[in-house]
C-alpha cells in the first residue's frame, strides 16, 4: 500500500468568468478518513470532479493511490458518490448494483451485491424498485454503487444527505468500518458535526483556495478556552468592574460567555460576589469543528 493515496500539485481550473480552483496542493494519507470542508461554490465538487478526471484542469496534476490521475485502470480501484445522481426508477436495487458492476467490468456477483446490500442496510429491499425508496434510502443505494467494486479509494460527495438521524449512524458506522479495513475515504459533506466525529483531518477550502489542512485535533485544542456562565442578571457596574479587570463576558444567551482559561475563573467569582450576583452554573465551552469554520471564514471574508 502507497503511503499517501492522494496527491494533488497546485491544480487549477479556470472558467471565462471566474477561477473554480485555484492552485489547490492536497496529500490525502493511506487509511485515512479525510474531510473536505467549505461553503456552497468553494470548488469541493471540481477539485473532486479533477481528481476522477471527469473535469480537466486548467493546470495542476494528481496521483491517486501511486498512478496518475489519468490512468484509466486505477479507476477500478475507486470508488464515487456523487452529490447529485440519479438511477432509472423502473430497475431493482439488486438490478442496479448488477449493472454497475457490468460497467466496471467486473464478473457477475449475486454474493457480493448480497454483501453490499448488507452493509448499507438495503438487503430487505433487494428486489424493490428505485421508484419505491425514499431519497434516504437511494441514498443509501447511491453508497452501495460505490462500494461494489470493493474499492480501496472513496469519493463521498455529501453521503449522509437527506438521511434520518438512524441512517447517519449507520452510515458514520460503516465509514469506520471501511476505514479499518484500511480503505481511504476523501469525504465532502456541510454536516459538521459528522465530520468531527469521522475525519482524522480536514482541509478548508474558500473561492477556490485551500485555507487550512490539518488534523481535527489540531484544530480544537488550539483554540482559546471559555466558559458558559450560567447567572439570573449581571448588573452593567458588575461587567464594568471586570472589565477593568481585564474579563469580560458576553451575553449569548441563555447564558454569558467567558473568554479566559480556567485560571482567571476565581477572580470572577470574586468580582460576581461582590455584587451579588448569583452563579448556577459554570461549564467549559468546547470549541466545535463548525465554531471553528464559522469563525475561520468569516476572518477570512473580513481580510479582503
Amino acid at each position: 500500500m502507497v503511503s499517501n493515496a492522494i496527491e494533488a500539485v497546485a491544480l487549477k481550473k479556470i472558467y471565462p468568468k471566474r477561477i473554480a480552483v485555484n492552485n489547490v496542493s492536497l496529500i490525502v494519507r493511506s487509511g485515512e478518513i479525510f474531510g473536505f470542508l467549505g461553503p456552497n461554490g468553494a470548488g469541493k465538487s471540481t477539485v473532486i470532479k479533477i481528481l476522477l478526471g471527469l473535469v480537466s484542469p486548467t493546470a495542476g496534476t494528481a496521483r491517486l493511490l501511486g498512478h496518475s490521475y489519468r490512468d484509466v485502470q486505477i479507476r477500478q480501484q475507486i470508488g464515487y458518490l456523487p452529490e447529485l445522481f440519479r438511477y432509472p426508477p423502473w430497475l431493482t436495487v439488486h438490478e442496479v448494483l448488477s449493472q454497475h458492476q457490468q460497467l466496471a467490468l467486473l464478473p457477475h456477483d449475486p454474493k457480493r451485491i448480497e454483501e453490499v446490500l448488507n452493509q448499507v442496510g438495503l438487503i430487505s429491499r433487494y428486489h424493490s424498485r428505485v421508484k419505491s425508496l425514499s431519497k434516504g434510502l437511494q441514498q443509501r443505494l447511491g453508497l452501495a454503487v460505490a462500494l461494489i467494486g470493493n474499492p480501496q479509494l472513496l469519493f463521498l460527495d455529501e453521503p449522509t444527505s437527506a438521511m434520518d438521524p438512524l441512517g447517519r449512524h449507520d452510515i458514520t458506522q460503516l465509514l469506520k468500518a471501511c476505514r479499518a479495513q484500511g480503505r481511504t475515504i476523501f469525504l465532502n459533506s456541510h454536516l459538521l458535526s459528522d465530520m468531527e466525529n469521522l475525519c482524522d483531518r480536514v482541509a478548508l477550502i474558500d473561492r477556490g483556495e485551500i485555507l487550512y489542512t490539518g488534523s481535527l485535533t489540531s484544530i480544537l485544542e488550539r483554540q482559546t478556552p471559555s466558559y458558559r456562565i450560567f447567572v439570573e442578571h449581571i448588573p452593567q457596574e458588575c461587567l464594568t468592574a471586570l472589565h477593568a479587570e481585564g474579563l469580560h463576558l458576553r451575553w449569548v444567551g441563555p447564558y454569558w460567555h467567558f473568554p479566559h482559561p480556567r485560571s482567571d475563573l476565581p477572580r470572577l467569582h470574586q468580582i460576581l460576589h461582590q455584587y451579588a450576583v448569583l452563579v448556577y452554573e459554570v461549564e467549559e465551552d468546547k470549541r466545535s469543528l463548525e465554531q471553528w469554520f464559522r469563525e475561520r471564514l468569516h476572518h477570512d471574508h473580513e481580510m479582503l
